[in-house]
């Protein structure tokens, strides 16, 4: 098995591409099932950690993307 980082409180300084490129490695490493069950469930709470990481970012990226809309005239809007 790969080695993966000590704990989950890295996570939070991840960027959403190192999150996303985490998480895929993380889901290919429990499709192989070479893992013992102890590992495996570590495994699943980082997927777990990075997925919901992903999500605060692309939560954080749409409240921007609105947050422009909104302040563009309506009469720039399609």
């Amino acid at each position: 098995m790969d080695a993966m980082p000590p704990t989950t409180d890295d996570i939070a300084a991840l960027s959403y591409e190192q999150a996303r490129d985490e998480l895929v490695r993380v889901v290919n490493e429990l499709e192989q099932g070479s893992s013992t069950l102890e590992e495996s469930l570590a495994l699943w709470e980082r997927g777990e950690a990075l997925a919901r990481r992903c999500e605060e970012w692309l939560i954080g990226a749409k409240a921007r993307l609105d947050a422009a809309r909104a302040a563009q005239p309506s009469a720039d809007r399609p």
